[in-house]
């Protein structure tokens, strides 16, 4: 998408030829939807600037850029080597106190270019223009002041601008950046945000109301910010009273070190069938639900009766793994409670859409999910565990981070800081990873993945998913000893 001249798109009042024209200026791969309201708005803005500026005629900006799986989207931005201007456009009808919301909002996004961002909203029904200022106060400005910012950027970016921001680095996980997440670094997309308030609006009603809370719960696919979002909850819920999180994984580092910073938060990790709670909670929030068996999930009920706290639980769409490997999946045990109200994330953040599309196919190789190419996929074959050593040592010399399969030996005496078990690694995010396939894997007859290797609700098909789904930009798959999953393999690849 490139930048264009909003006044030689403004010269045009029909709103057919309007979305045409702006297509052809802008190279957007779609018509954008223009209404009335908002030509009316960018004329206005158009017109006052050229009242102060000589040269606003020529300016371009990147018109109504949109970050869709964040829910996001910038009305004017104009991009320098010293700068960055972002200016919201609004008809009327906005307080000062949502006009400052989104600037804030905006300038969060923005700071990824690591220049200083000036940020303004000219509403046309008043002909008032507000700015951000650098303490983050919304004040009165003028058109004078928005033309000197514009005259001192340097020479100013008109490439792609969708090259310069990537979806995924908006979402922060609290088990990878613990520390951005305590600072609040963070804003949760649109649908987090709605699906946060509905959760707590039915807890707060029930609590007001002396009425027992529906179970809760909020499902997607991995990476699309369940993690987040419920770690979030805890810290709003946590002004108020004692909560609790139950994670079924490792007690890593970083969750060490949200215990002990979030003092109204309890932390209990590992076998929740044998839970033994410190003291009452407020509300119980469940992370990771879909690695629960019928025992712990027995005993989060029995934990929720004796303090009378509502359950939230979020849990992982498991969807694409091969009915058979999920027969007793937490998700089923989940929804089947009584009363269940959920929620679905549906917008994937952190794996982009040829990661997601490459782990979709390994699990269903007559799915539908196919793309031309996959230019960050590796596919390698192994004979024995010694080539298979001597190749991961390749990988993780590389950069990659190995995640280990505890259901069979699959060479983790590798090097310790790069590798992680598939439990370690729930709610992480890494840049590369590498995971192994071994000859305990082969596809049913409906082009399914399946394994002979199994321990009740675990199966190495689900650890395979989730581990590949811990990848954020390249991810890498050795075959040792499996001849016919490799020749599949590489059929996805040549495609």
């Amino acid at each position: 998408m490139r930048p264009i001249n909003i006044y030689a798109l403004t010269r045009v009042s029909d709103s057919g030829r309007l979305e045409r024209l702006e297509r052809h200026m802008s190279g957007r791969s779609r018509f954008l939807k223009i209404k009335p309201w908002e030509t009316e708005g960018l004329r206005a803005f158009s017109e006052k600037l050229d009242t102060v500026m000589e040269k606003a005629s020529e300016l371009r900006f990147y018109y109504s850029f949109a970050m869709p799986r964040l829910g996001k989207e910038f009305d004017l931005l104009r991009i320098s080597d010293n700068s960055t201007i972002n200016i919201e456009l609004k008809s009327g009808g906005v307080t000062e106190e949502m006009i400052k919301k989104q600037l804030l909002q905006n300038r969060y996004y923005l700071s990824v270019l690591n220049r200083p961002v000036y940020s303004y909203t000219y509403v046309s029904k008043t002909d008032c223009l507000f700015r951000l200022s650098n303490a983050g106060r919304l004040v009165g400005a003028d058109f004078e002041e928005l033309a000197a910012a514009i005259e001192k950027q340097s020479r100013c970016y008109e490439e792609n601008i969708e090259e310069l921001f990537r979806e995924e680095q908006y979402l922060i996980s609290p088990l990878t950046d613990p520390d951005r997440f305590l600072r609040r670094d963070y804003f949760l997309t649109a649908q987090q945000n709605d699906i946060r308030t509905q959760i707590l609006k039915r807890i707060r009603r029930s609590a007001l109301n002396g009425s027992v809370c529906p179970v809760q719960g909020f499902t997607g696919l991995p990476g699309t910010g369940k993690t987040l979002l419920l770690y979030d909850l805890a810290m709003e819920l946590s002004h108020s009273d004692r909560v609790c999180v139950l994670h079924p994984g490792a007690y890593t580092r970083e969750l060490k070190q949200l215990d002990e910073r979030l003092k109204r938060i309890d932390f209990y990790c590992g076998d929740i069938d044998r839970l033994e709670p410190l003291y009452d909670y407020s509300v119980i929030l469940v992370d990771e639900g879909h690695r629960i068996r019928e025992a712990g999930l027995q005993m989060i009920k029995a934990l929720s009766a004796k303090c009378m706290a509502p359950v939230v639980f979020t849990y992982d769409n498991e969807e694409p793994v091969a009915m058979q490997e999920r027969q007793e999946s937490g998700a089923d045990l989940i929804e089947a409670i009584p009363g269940f109200v959920k929620y679905r994330l549906t917008n994937r953040i952190r794996l982009n859409g040829e990661l997601s599309s490459f782990i979709h196919c390994i699990l269903h190789i007559k799915g539908r999910n196919h793309r031309k190419d996959y230019p960050n996929v590796s596919v390698v074959y192994a004979g024995n565990r010694e080539e298979m050593k001597r190749i991961l040592n390749g990988y993780l010399s590389d950069g990659y981070i190995f995640i280990h399969d505890a259901l069979v030996d699959d060479g983790r005496d590798m090097l310790p800081d790069r590798e992680i078990g598939v439990n370690e690694a729930d709610c992480k995010e890494f840049d590369r990873i590498v995971m192994l396939i071994d000859h305990s894997f082969c596809y049913d007859q409906e082009g399914y993945l399946i394994s002979a290797v199994s321990d009740g609700g675990d199966s190495r098909v689900k650890n395979l998913f989730h581990g590949l789904n811990r990848a954020k930009h390249r991810i890498a798959v050795i075959v040792r000893e499996n001849l016919e999953v490799f020749d599949r393999l590489l059929g996805i690849l040549e495609k």
